[in-house]
């Protein structure tokens, strides 16, 4: 009989237990920061550094303001632009690059023969295949 009066009583006190504990939401909360100010745009992955002049084609460019990459592209949902990935570090390129906040060298843009086409959020045409 003192079994079953200390099992009633376990249960009645895991019963609380559980009653009185608080549930908690997970609160993911994820910050780029300001969009990189660079004159010839930036690349579409972190660290998101400037990219040269003739990375990115004519396309990239409305009014001779870059329309952003990755994190912060704000163009239309089905863009597809040129650029030309010889430019890029992950590509081997190892020539000069601009700093942030470096005014342009340039004032037209580069009327590139891209190879390869890219969203605005970093994929390009060969992630499709």
């Amino acid at each position: 009989m003192r079994s079953l009066k200390f099992l009633t009583l376990a249960a009645v006190a895991g019963i609380c237990f559980a009653a009185t504990a608080t549930k908690t939401q997970a609160q993911i909360s994820v910050t780029f920061g300001a969009e990189p100010s660079c004159p010839y745009g930036y690349y579409d992955y972190a660290p998101y550094n400037c990219a040269p002049y003739g990375y990115y084609g004519p396309e990239w460019f409305n009014g001779g303001v870059f329309i952003g990459a990755g994190h912060w592209f704000h163009g239309p949902s089905n863009f597809q632009g040129k650029v030309n990935n010889h430019y890029d570090p992950q590509h081997g390129y190892k020539g000069a690059m601009p700093k942030r906040g470096e005014a342009p060298a340039h004032n037209d843009h580069p009327q590139i023969k891209g190879n390869e086409t890219r969203d605005g959020r970093g994929h390009s045409d060969n992630d499709k295949h």
